[in-house]
């Protein structure tokens, strides 16, 4: 009998265990899901939204809308079900793109495949997520046009402040009639990092493409290991952008005819600034109601916060250059950078930048110089200087520019 009478308050005490524990990784999922929502809309180029929530302590389901904050151009939906368990909580749902105001299904209506389904793993302790999607193969005809897509897979993780994507593409084809692009493998690794709010982020991408071709009957260009890397910043002082790319080789009847690479720095965009511009966007777009602004009306309104993105002299530098044309004799290398020049930025119209005086004021503001090394002598020919030039140096003064200490001349008579 005592036995008996300790087995069922321990079996009770148990039970009590598991329902808190199961309850608690319930509220744990639903509070890291609402806070990674919030910190992807917070960056300020999307809107987010939740829809057809359903709560439970054994499982949950709903319905994520993601969209640009200006336009209706896309739209993505995905729905999730979530089966909690006390140490691990299983995911699952459908994923449907939608094209254009009237919110065309990509997959069903503008491509006849289902819908990709994905599936995940939260890990309730260490708030950790793993998932995939697969992307089934189709192919679409429209006359002589045909599209070939074999497939690809989808990876995603990470935990809150640090999420990563890898993508894996097989090849693609379109044709159209005697032409015919192929494209892929492909890959795609991609990672984002940011505190609180998105107040400072930093992301990485890597797009690899295997090989490219293009084939019409009097021209045949094929290429391979195509890469560009990227890396965007934000912190306390500003937003900076570094790209790279390569293009291994691109080869036409069987010859090289480019190859090399460049590298670029975008920086000097005031952090703040940018923060605030986005908040403004924000506000006014989702103010508006019914009553949207029209991109020129949001531009006027927002003038001011526009120009204070310059207010730190943002600069373009072209860190290097390196591309050979074996085929055709050519070669450019070398390096440069342009500035813009931020003072009395009350001259300038951001609203009026379709008018053809408006912009020639803003392209006063820009100064730079960039380097042109072993230069092609046909290069030299056509730019009017001495054919034993070997080196250009481009000047940009308020806009103007000069080769070797001449006006540039024009490029097409």
């Amino acid at each position: 009998m005592r036995m008996e009478r300790l087995i069922v308050p321990v079996v009770v005490g148990l039970a009590l265990v598991w329902a808190v524990a199961q309850y608690a990784a319930s509220l744990l999922f639903e509070r890291e899901l609402l806070r990674t929502l919030n910190d992807l809309e917070a960056r300020g180029e999307l809107v987010v939204e939740r829809e057809d929530v359903e709560r439970g302590w054994l499982s949950s389901s709903g319905r994520v809308l993601i969209a640009p904050l200006l336009g209706d151009g896309w739209q993505l939906a995905f729905t999730y079900t979530a089966r909690h368990g006390v140490l691990s909580t299983r995911l699952d749902g459908e994923i449907q793109p939608t094209l254009g105001p009237a919110q065309r299904r990509l997959f069903g209506d503008a491509l006849p495949s289902t819908a990709p389904r994905w599936h995940a793993r939260y890990q309730t302790l260490g708030g950790a997520l793993k998932g995939s999607v697969g992307l089934s193969p189709f192919v679409v005809r429209q006359g002589q046009r045909e599209l070939d897509f074999q497939g690809g897979q989808v990876t995603f993780g990470g935990e809150y402040g640090d999420w990563w994507l890898r993508a894996r593409l097989k090849p693609l084809r379109l044709t159209d009639g005697v032409v015919t692009l192929e494209a892929g493998p492909a890959s795609l690794e991609s990672r984002y990092a940011y505190t609180a709010d998105a107040h400072h982020f930093t992301q990485h991408d890597l797009l690899r493409l295997d090989r490219v071709s293009w084939s019409q009957p009097d021209l045949e260009l094929d290429g391979s290991e195509l890469v560009y890397r990227s890396r965007m910043q934000l912190d306390d002082s500003e937003l900076l952008i570094d790209g790279e790319l390569n293009l291994g080789e691109v080869l036409a009847a069987d010859q090289v005819l480019l190859t090399g690479g460049a590298t670029a720095q975008f920086s000097r965009v005031d952090a703040e600034a940018l923060r605030t511009l986005l908040r403004r966007l924000r506000e006014e777009v989702m103010t508006g109601g019914s009553d949207t602004p029209t991109p020129r009306q949001l531009i006027e309104r927002l003038e001011p916060e526009f120009k204070a993105l310059l207010q730190d002299s943002p600069r373009l530098d072209v860190t290097a250059v390196a591309l050979d044309s074996p085929m055709l004799g050519l070669s450019a290398q070398g390096e440069g950078a342009l500035i813009f020049d931020p003072r009395r930025l009350d001259e300038l119209s951001v609203s009026r930048l379709d008018d053809p005086a408006e912009q020639a004021r803003w392209r006063s503001r820009l100064d730079g110089d960039f380097v042109w090394r072993e230069v092609p002598t046909v290069v030299a020919l056509w730019l009017g200087l001495p054919l034993d030039t070997r080196e250009l140096a481009v000047d940009v003064v308020r806009g103007k520019v000069r080769v070797n200490g001449r006006p540039l001349p024009p490029l097409w008579r």
